[in-house]
Parts: structure tokens; C-alpha cells; sequence
């Protein structure tokens, strides 16, 4: 089930969505590499780095803090680290996301 809505999500990305993966596809953050809309448990992740176990979401208006809460919890209880943007961080400010997401991974 979610294989099949991280398809669908992989079809219908945000603009932020777009842009930020132009910047993470093909090892091109210190040379990691990222999958997108990628299944972790009973959740689809925005972008994950196996290697780091790192977890990039990128938030619009349909996200809500409870849901993210517990959402965070279950992945950070599996072992993951998580870093979150709003769409609009990403859409004006591109390098300074990309900053945080290069010392995340070299964290």
C-alpha cells in the first residue's frame, strides 16, 4: 500500500519538491545519495539518505503538528534522523537548506 502512494507521490511532486530533489538526485550532496517519496514503515518519506538514515521532509500547508509529532516519533524510534523545511524555506532560500542538509549528513 504505501509503494503504491509513494508512486503516486512521486508523480505529483510539490514546486519545492521539484527544485529540492534537482538539488539532492545523483550524489550531488557530498556525494550521498537520496531516494525520493521513499516507504519507511507505514510512512513515505519526502527524501531519504540510507546511508546518513537521514529523513529531509518538506512541509506545506496540508502538514499539522500533531501528525508530524507522531509521525517524527516512529521514525526517530526506528533508528532515523529527521530535518524539516516549509515549502517556502526551500522555494527562498535553496542554499541555506542546503547548507543544514549537508551538515546533517556529515553530522
Amino acid at each position: 500500500m504505501t509503494s503504491s502512494i509513494a508512486r503516486n507521490l512521486r508523480k505529483t511532486p510539490t514546486d519545492a519538491e521539484k527544485r529540492l530533489w534537482a538539488k539532492l538526485r545523483e550524489k550531488q550532496m557530498d556525494g550521498f545519495r537520496f531516494r525520493r517519496q521513499h516507504p519507511i514503515g507505514p510512512h513515505v518519506v519526502d527524501f531519504f539518505c540510507p546511508e546518513a538514515k537521514l529523513i529531509v521532509e518538506v512541509d506545506g500547508g496540508q502538514h499539522t503538528a500533531e501528525g508530524d509529532a507522531d509521525r517524527t516519533r516512529w521514525l526517530e524510534s526506528a533508528g532515523y534522523r529527521i530535518i524539516r523545511f516549509w515549502n517556502n524555506d526551500v522555494l527562498g532560500n535553496m542554499a541555506g537548506v542546503l547548507e543544514r542538509i549537508v551538515e546533517a549528513l556529515n553530522a
